[in-house]
C-alpha cells in the first residue's frame, strides 16, 4: 500500500512510518496542512493516517479537497481529541476511521488494512482473477493452487494489475504506486519491465495465462481479453 502520514509530531510519524515500512508499505510523511494539500494533489494514496490538529490547519480540510476532487484515497483519523463530536464530524464528511491518541501500531496497522479491503477488494481477505488467487492478508499468490516464489515488488505488483484489471496503466503510475517519488523523476523505466517480466514468467511457468499485455506508448493492461 502507498500511505501518506500527515503528522505534525516528527517522533510519532516517524515510529509509524518505521512500523508500516516493516509491514510492507511505501510511506510518505506531510507535516503540516500546506504540505498534505501539495502531496495529495500530486499523487495518490491507499490510505491517509490524518491528524487533524495540524499546526497550520485542521486536517478536515484534507478530506474536504479529496472529495471535491473525487479523490479515492482511504482516511484514517488519528487526533488526541477524545471528542465525539470530532470524531462523527470527520466520518460525515468522508473519513473511513477514526483512531484516538495514544494507540498501538499494531491496532493503526490493523484498521488501515481494513479500510484497504473496503476499498478495494469489497471487504475481502482474498482476490481472484480467473486461476490466479491472492491472499492479502499473508501476502500470498497461487496460481492454479500452485503457490507463487514472488519478491515484496511482485506480489505489490500483481495485487495492483488485479485491482486495476482491464484498464490501461502507465508505468508513471506503477512506479508512483510501489516506489513514490524518489524514484518517478528516473529518466527510464527499465527497472519496470524487468519486474513485469518476471512476474509474467512466473505466472505462466505453473500454467497460468499471459494476462500482462504490453500496450505501446502508454504502459500495461491486465486483462483476459
Amino acid at each position: 500500500m502507498k500511505l501518506l502520514i500527515v503528522e505534525d509530531d516528527t517522533a510519532l510519524s516517524k515510529s509509524i512510518a518505521d512500523y508500516l515500512i516493516i509491514e510492507g508499505h511505501l510511506c510518505e510523511i506531510a507535516e503540516n496542512l500546506k504540505q498534505a494539500l501539495f502531496k495529495t494533489a500530486d499523487n495518490t494514496y491507499d490510505c491517509i493516517i490524518l491528524d487533524i490538529g495540524l499546526p497550520d490547519g485542521s486536517g478536515f480540510e484534507v478530506i474536504r479537497e479529496l472529495k471535491a476532487n473525487r479523490l479515492t484515497s482511504g482516511v484514517l483519523i488519528l487526533s488526541a481529541r477524545n471528542s465525539l463530536n470530532d470524531k462523527l464530524h470527520g466520518l460525515n464528511i468522508g473519513a473511513d476511521d477514526y483512531l484516538t491518541k495514544p494507540f498501538h501500531l499494531a491496532e493503526l496497522s490493523a484498521r488501515i488494512n481494513s479500510i484497504y479491503r473496503r476499498h478495494n477488494l469489497e471487504g475481502q481477505n482474498e482476490i481472484s482473477f480467473n486461476e490466479i488467487r491472492v491472499n492479502t492478508e499473508g501476502k500470498q499468490a497461487w496460481v492454479n493452487n500452485i503457490l507463487l516464489n514472488l519478491t515484496r515488488k511482485e506480489y505489490e505488483l500483481l495485487v495492483f494489475f488485479i485491482i486495476n484489471a482491464k484498464r490501461i496503466i502507465t508505468k508513471e503510475s506503477i512506479v508512483e504506486h510501489l516506489w513514490g517519488d524518489e524514484v518517478i523523476l528516473t529518466d527510464s523505466f527499465d527497472f519496470v519491465y524487468t519486474h513485469v517480466k518476471n512476474l509474467r514468467k512466473k505466472i505462466m511457468t505453473v500454467g497460468g495465462k499471459n494476462y500482462i499485455k504490453s500496450i505501446y506508448g502508454f504502459g500495461y493492461k491486465f486483462s483476459d481479453d
